[in-house]
């Protein structure tokens, strides 16, 4: 499946002329995501998202939600093979093992899931709140690592962004600087579900000492999904949200925001922030 189409498109300058380019253009379409159980399949949600890592934004979509709580418990991930659906490619079908213990709870929420929200079509602030979190497990930074050096790895990497410029990315960094995992979606909440459903995927959660750097603004929701991950550092380029400084303060998860050249604003976990 394609990530990126083209289009024609006409460009009108301030002086009145125009002329025709082929514009690289984010693909954005549905993807249903159903659990199988003991010979049961269920739909659990339809996320918007740009084609490709599909398996990891299920499984990280699942274990964001909290339904899923242990890797052993997932027999596989794949894309459907109906042939009564037209577009099977848009499926994805994760199965459980026997036995396993679904807190179907977890998806009191509306089935179709914008990609630019996630918190939205929950029916209350308080079951986000409920859900287990724990505080995370990171030392402090070490002295010579950078945060520019981490945004330059970010922006260098993002193929996509530079192709279309229209999605957002998550990358995951470990304690030697090191960028062990990208992902771009249109949706900043897919983005970061596919970078914790390629740790599931690694065995690598709880991903303690590591710092996750994303693009955009910071959300509660995302601030949830870096707890669930046991990821303890959270950094953006864009601004967080006063409930996602709030969750960061009580779980002592370290998050930072307004990435620049030259400063960065601390909003929780000074403890563990090295230089720039």
């Amino acid at each position: 499946m394609k990530s990126i189409l083209d289009f024609k498109v006409k460009v009108l300058q301030k002086d009145g002329s125009k002329n025709s380019l082929l514009d690289n253009v984010a693909v954005e379409e549905p993807l249903e995501i159903r659990l199988s159980l003991e010979g049961f399949t269920l739909r659990v949600a339809t996320t918007m998202r740009t084609p490709g890592n599909d398996e990891e934004l299920a499984l990280g979509f699942l274990w964001s939600e909290g339904v899923i709580r242990e890797i052993e418990s997932i027999q596989s991930v794949k894309r459907s093979s109906d042939p009564r659906l037209e577009v099977s490619e848009n499926v994805i079908i994760v199965d459980l093992s026997a036995g396993t213990q679904v807190d179907w709870r977890r998806l009191d929420r509306r089935t179709d899931v914008q990609s630019s929200c996630g918190i939205c079509g929950r029916q209350s602030l308080q079951i986000l709140k409920n859900l287990e979190l724990s505080q995370p497990k990171g030392a402090p930074w070490p002295e010579d690592l950078s945060l520019g050096t981490l945004s330059e790895q970010l922006s260098g990497s993002q193929n996509m962004f530079q192709k279309t410029g229209g999605v957002h990315a998550s990358g995951l960094f470990n304690y030697d600087g090191n960028l062990i995992c990208l992902r771009e979606d249109v949706g900043r909440h897919n983005a970061l579900d596919k970078v914790v459903g390629w740790g599931l995927d690694q065995k690598l959660l709880p991903a303690e000492n590591t710092i996750l750097l994303v693009s955009g603004r910071i959300s509660f929701e995302l601030v949830q999904k870096a707890l669930l991950a046991g990821i303890p550092n959270l950094v953006g380029i864009g601004a967080p949200s006063s409930l996602a400084i709030e969750l960061a303060k009580e779980f002592d998860l370290t998050l930072l925001g307004f990435l620049r050249e030259n400063s960065v604003n601390v909003y929780a976990g000074e403890w563990r922030v090295g230089q720039l």
